[in-house]
């Protein structure tokens, strides 16, 4: 199972849910303070929404594909590599409530993508070292 992410930086984190909800016809899957995603069936896709500020528009906050293991992150990270990309690894990392092991790129237009495996839920919305705004960005 492989799904696109598309994250999302919202103002309103309450209206932002009733209007995804409404668009898909699903529930949030998952909710915490200033977070929530939505793992849509048809079409394929994770749809994260983070809290951003009062005042700002909504705006992407980064890209990724979902993949269901460890191993299809490592092929991921070969496959970037060989490829010639910067890639930036990250293992038993703990972003957007989630324990992941990932892999960065930055694609041309500086837009963040990741390849990454949720393993397990996690109590905090970024690593206790970043801000929680930076939770998604790469290292």
């Amino acid at each position: 199972m492989s799904r696109v992410q598309l994250a999302l930086r919202v103002a309103d984190l309450e209206g932002s849910v009733a209007f995804y909800t409404k668009l898909f016809g699903v529930e949030p899957a998952k909710r915490r303070p200033g977070y929530a995603n939505f793992a849509v069936a048809e079409p394929p896709l994770k749809l994260v929404l983070i809290e951003g500020e009062a005042d700002e528009d909504a705006r992407l906050d980064h890209l990724g594909v979902e993949v269901g293991s460890t191993e299809q992150v490592t092929a991921a990270a070969n496959r970037l590599k060989d490829a010639g990309l910067i890639t930036a690894e990250e293992n038993d990392t703990s972003c957007c409530y989630a324990l992941q092991d990932k892999v960065w790129v930055t694609g041309p237009g500086g837009e963040p993508w990741e390849i990454y495996v949720v393993k397990a839920d996690a109590d905090t919305l970024a690593k206790a070292t970043e801000a929680a705004s930076a939770c998604c960005a790469p290292a």
